[in-house]
């Protein structure tokens, strides 16, 4: 960083601009870009000494200092977990953030046995939710239990990456599959996520604009035609990130690097069997680059399934992944997503009245767990 200011000139009488060179935006641009200094009887008035120039360069440091503080800030002074907080990011860390949303999905975590907990402080709750720090194949982790839908898991989200200091969004979970070529067992990697239950609600009779509006009487039975439900327009989110204006997106991107790291995952070996007596026809794989749908809906119907897949080619539906990755991205913070199919969210199958909620539950662990793995010698190599 230079100590020197630089002097510019524009077509204004009787007046000097200083650009004070500290913006990683533009070389005319900083914190003190509003800076002047008129001249005097038509001389420029004298360059500020040394000590002017430090002052102003403290100043900037000051700021940025300030701005480090005030985005590295966890819990207030007064909560009675400051001090407990405090000592996990300083003991450890940088974590990589562990998300499931449902008891079965914890089930299989702590079945595997893959988490070691912290001998020291194994967990801390904060409103409600229960945080386990410990490490899994050597990496340090931070796991959480969000409970279902997204507002669940959007608030636990935020709380992981506000208190901790997180590197990483890593989520697994069950889906329903509404790709006929995704079986029960299969785990999906999706490089995009989309919240399709958000709606704008048309009145009855209105003019059809897009592929992706759905008619209700489209769907009437025994034939189609007028439905008083009319029809309804899939609306898309409202994303605020760091550094960025508002932008209004439908599909939400999985960060490139992880993706990329995740694709060297295909041969994990997942289960098969249920039990002694009960095994899947086909040997379940994982499939990368599919999308996936959310809303607050649990989908148990063949036509809207149906739809979904015809509209939006999404191949699981699930009611929290867009949440998740929404706020991470709002948060700088790189995400990827691990889906496990647990059934054909009211689709036609030899095993779709089946619970297998456990199996499919574990298979997308699994997949996470060698993906932490993965990724945890990515980043000491990037460290050393």
């Amino acid at each position: 960083m230079t100590s020197k200011l630089q002097y510019a000139h524009d077509s204004t009488p009787n007046k000097t601009y200083i650009y004070c060179p500290y913006s990683s935006v533009s070389p005319h641009s900083s914190l003190l870009s509003s800076c002047t200094l008129p001249t005097f009887q038509g001389r420029e008035y004298p360059r500020p000494t040394m000590w002017a120039v430090e002052l102003q360069v403290m100043l900037v440091v000051g700021l940025l200092v300030m701005l480090q503080v005030q985005q590295s800030l966890q819990l207030r002074s007064s909560h009675p977990m400051h001090g407990v907080v405090d000592k996990i990011n300083e003991d450890a860390g940088p974590y990589i953030g562990l998300v499931m949303t449902f008891p079965t999905e914890e089930l299989a975590l702590i079945d595997s046995t893959f988490f070691v907990p912290s001998s020291e402080i194994p967990w801390v709750d904060l409103a409600g939710r229960r945080f386990n720090i410990g490490t899994i194949k050597g990496v340090d982790v931070i796991y959480v239990m969000t409970g279902e839908q997204t507002v669940n898991a959007g608030i636990t989200v935020q709380i992981l990456l506000d208190t901790f200091d997180i590197i990483g969004t890593v989520h697994y979970g069950i889906a329903g599959s509404s790709n006929d070529s995704l079986y029960i067992g299969d785990v999906s990697v999706p490089n995009y996520v989309a919240y399709t239950g958000s709606w704008t609600w048309k009145e009855f009779k209105s003019a059809e604009e897009s592929m992706t509006e759905l008619k209700f009487g489209n769907f009437n039975f025994p034939k189609k035609g007028e439905n008083l439900l009319a029809m309804i327009d899939f609306t898309p989110q409202q994303l605020y990130s760091i550094g960025k204006p508002m932008e209004e997106v439908f599909w939400l991107p999985i960060d490139p690097k992880l993706f990329n790291i995740a694709s060297e995952l295909q041969d994990v070996k997942l289960q098969q069997c249920v039990n002694e007596t009960y095994c899947l026809p086909e040997t379940p794989k994982v499939v990368y680059g599919l999308k996936g749908s959310t809303a607050d809906i649990y989908l148990d119907n063949a036509a809207y399934r149906k739809f979904l897949f015809k509209a939006f080619n999404v191949s699981t539906v699930d009611e929290e992944s867009a949440a998740i990755v929404m706020t991470s991205l709002s948060n700088g913070v790189p995400c990827i997503v691990f889906r496990g199919v647990s059934d054909y969210a009211g689709g036609e199958g030899l095993l779709s009245a089946t619970s297998l909620t456990y199996l499919a539950a574990m298979n997308a662990l699994s997949v996470a767990v060698e993906f932490i793995g993965l990724f945890g010698e990515e980043v000491a190599i990037h460290d050393h």
